[in-house]
């Protein structure tokens, strides 16, 4: 039944995407940024998942399946800081199909962007969530995030 869990015999994985994964991984993202209705084009979906497939140390994608299907991923972007003192990543994006939520999957997927995190020798995982967004900020506060009182801003470049 979607929405109630891992039912017994389906077996989840997570793992880091592969070159073969980038189909499944553009369908996850696009969805995902449908959902918070973030304008993202096909190209630059696949852009971004290409150079991130393409060289390790930019970061990681990390793809939930169940039954080896592809129903959830994690991006996450490698970064030098200052305020971290040296590697930090940057969790871009993590989504479940809505089918899947509520039986923990968003939390073992968490949990290896954590681990990840940690095998790159990051000091710190950022991430941002929407001012609406409760479930998602929810979730990070179980895992021991702790919330910045900043505004984050951005200027697109072109």
């Amino acid at each position: 039944m979607p929405g109630t869990g891992e039912p017994m015999g389906e077996a989840l994985e997570i793992r880091r995407a592969t070159a073969g994964d980038r189909e499944a991984a553009v369908r996850l993202l696009a969805a995902q940024l449908a959902e918070h209705d973030i304008p993202a084009p096909r190209p630059q979906l696949e852009k971004a998942i290409d150079g991130m497939l393409a060289r390790e140390e930019r970061g990681a994608i990390l793809l939930a399946l169940r039954d080896g299907a592809p129903i959830g991923l994690a991006v996450m972007s490698q970064t030098w800081t200052v305020e971290h003192g040296g590697t930090a990543m940057w969790l871009d994006e993590l989504y479940i199909e809505p089918a899947h939520r509520g039986g923990g999957i968003g939390a073992r997927l968490l949990d290896a962007v954590v681990a990840e995190a940690q095998r790159r020798g990051a000091r710190a995982l950022d991430l941002e969530v929407t001012a609406d967004h409760a479930r998602a900020a929810n979730l990070y506060a179980r895992r021991g995030f702790q919330r910045h009182d900043r505004v984050r801003w951005v200027l697109r470049l072109t």
